[in-house]
């Protein structure tokens, strides 16, 4: 009894050691990032405040240099450049360099580059979300909802388990392989290639630098060219954190330009990972074919909205605001299709219009707005195309935001959140990612009718299924075509850090996030070695040895059977005839 209290006592001093040592916080260096030029004072912002008139058509995507403005002011922010080909090689070709010495640190050094970097952003919140909403036009709670606790959450996952989910890992040898130890290794591609949206500047920028630098490799981002601004303060960050702990300079790079910029990346990298249209994940994978290397494309979402009878209609009314509100042009491909049972119908676009009518768009930095610009120039055209097809063929608009101050410039930035009804598939809205604050609303009647037309779609990213039983929504769910399931609840898979994110169909393939996400990083190698070296190693039986016998296929059936037939009986039977051969093969060699 007295050894069980001695073993009982030291676990709970073991216990409390370490909770008391997880009390002391870790020595991470504070970093300085300079940003004068980017706050609303500096004097960028002083020499620069004329109202920027951007070209309209092809002639905006071209050119030496990438202009910048603000979308929901129109102010003029300054230019980067538009880096040639030659130039896009040059910049490869340092991070190459850089990651050779890189791979060869350890997972401990790796962490601390991740803790500065999580210390910086929970310190410097305020700015990194004032300079998205600069640069796209977004509110400050969209970006620190979208930004800043993903990328927060990313880390601290990366912290936690990303170290396990890159060591070794040993896998069973079978019944032939018994004397081997077989396991898997992941080691560092080289370089990546990343194109990235708009819509995150920062989140789309860290997200795949995170999982390549930990998993050891280098990385080259190719920054939207309707998010440059913002993207090339928020690389300053990156530098000053591998600074800070001594990484090579040239691990991280961002370049910026158009297609010429982005062409010449994705055929010199060793990975290409793609944010962005699916017509130009069409051209990227054209163009990763010419020197087959890996590509995972995240590209255009549609997802379904079901909210089933049986819900809490006050409760899931404000989740599909925030739903659609996503899709409002500076966000994320959010909530794009409405399906609400037709018993419930009535009540819940009663909500919604209630809702709506009090929500309110105008320059996120300029007053307290629910919503802000759109990012990209000419948008609201194509927006007013949807809702005109969809008006033309039967639709009703049912509810409309209204507008704050907006300046005279920047009307064609802004697109009022609106809430149709009697859709149907034939639309242009419910089949074309609309990527706005458009919120059609559909009836359905029956599980089989809904899944019938959630899956009506070209893409398959995501989908949110609502209803008071959670196995019902999660039946439904698991009938959706998609990558991204929430089950009672929109979007929150992205805050599981833990878990793969991607779509199917015209939304992409490969995953980042997750395991998968950071494994699809590496070089995925399996290795196979004797278990008991030297002692026991691979002999290759008398039969089968050149010149082969005469029985060598007869000695091969056996050892067959011997090691997978169906019964004990029929392996013991095979294995007899298998050590008899061997011993009448000794005999005429003796």
């Amino acid at each position: 009894m007295a050894f069980w209290w001695s073993l009982l006592v030291l676990a709970f001093a073991f216990a409390v050691c370490k909770f008391l040592l997880m009390l002391i916080p870790p020595k991470v260096p504070s970093i300085d990032v300079d940003a004068s030029d980017v706050l609303e004072d500096g004097n960028q912002s002083q020499e620069n405040s004329f109202i920027y008139v951007p070209p309209r058509g092809t002639a905006q995507q071209s050119g030496k240099k990438v202009q910048c403005y603000e979308p929901a002011t129109m102010k003029y922010l300054g230019y980067v450049p538009a880096l040639t080909s030659d130039e896009v090689k040059e910049q490869i070709e340092k991070v190459r360099k850089a990651q050779k010495m890189w791979a060869k640190t350890s997972f401990k050094q790796r962490r601390q580059f991740l803790r500065i970097l999580l210390k910086y952003i929970i310190k410097h919140q305020a700015l990194i979300c004032e300079i998205s909403s600069r640069d796209t036009g977004k509110t400050m709670v969209d970006a620190s909802l979208g930004e800043i606790m993903t990328t927060c959450e990313k880390i601290n996952w990366l912290l936690s388990e990303g170290e396990q989910c890159l060591k070794p890992e040993y896998r069973s040898s079978g019944r032939a392989m018994l004397h081997k130890r077989s396991r898997v290794e992941f080691h560092p591609l080289g370089v990546i290639g990343a194109i990235v949206s708009w819509n995150y500047p920062f989140h789309n920028i860290f997200n795949p630098m995170l999982a390549a630098v930990f998993s050891g490799n280098g990385i080259v981002i190719k920054i939207s060219e309707h998010a440059s601004w913002s993207g090339c303060f928020y690389f300053r960050i990156i530098q000053s954190a591998l600074a800070a702990i001594g990484a090579p300079e040239d691990l991280v790079e961002v370049i910026t330009g158009f297609a010429e910029t982005g062409e010449a990346l994705v055929s010199s990298v060793d990975k290409v990972i793609f944010v962005g249209s699916p017509g130009v994940g069409k051209m990227i994978m054209k163009n990763a074919a010419e020197t087959l290397i890996p590509v995972t494309l995240e590209l255009g979402g549609k997802d379904a909205f079901i909210v089933c009878e049986d819900v809490d209609v006050d409760h899931v009314a404000q989740i599909a605001v925030r739903a659609f509100l996503q899709s409002s042009g500076q966000n994320c491909a959010g909530a794009e299709r409405f399906y609400v049972h037709r018993n419930i119908y009535p009540s819940f676009v009663s909500k919604i219009t209630k809702i709506i009518k009090s929500v309110t768009a105008g320059p996120p930095l300029a007053g307290k707005y629910d919503m802000g610009a759109l990012c990209m120039h000419e948008h609201s055209e194509k927006l007013e195309g949807l809702v005109n097809d969809a008006l033309d063929k039967g639709a009703e608009i049912v509810a409309r935001g209204s507008f704050g101050h907006i300046g005279e410039d920047a009307v064609d930035q802004y697109f009022p959140p609106t809430v149709i009804v009697n859709v149907n598939h034939s639309m242009r809205l419910m089949q074309e990612e609309a990527f706005g604050p458009i919120m059609p609303i559909m009836k359905f009647s029956s599980d089989e009718e809904v899944i019938k037309l959630a899956n009506d779609s070209k893409y398959g990213l995501g989908c949110a299924v609502f209803s008071g039983s959670q196995s019902h929504a999660r039946e439904i769910a698991s009938h959706i075509h998609c990558g991204v399931a929430a089950v009672n609840d929109f979007a929150s898979n992205y805050m599981c850090q833990s878990l793969p994110f991607g779509g199917v169909k015209h939304s992409g393939f490969g995953r980042f996030g997750g395991v998968e996400g950071l494994r699809a990083c590496c070089l995925v190698k399996s290795v196979v070695e004797d278990r008991w070296w030297p002692f026991i190693k691979t002999k290759i039986p008398k039969p089968i040895q050149y010149p082969v016998a005469e029985n060598g296929f007869e000695f091969q059936e056996s050892l067959v059977e011997a090691l997978y037939g169906l019964s004990i009986w029929d392996r013991l039977q095979a294995l007899v005839t298998v050590l008899k051969m061997l011993t009448e093969q000794s005999k005429k060699e003796k």
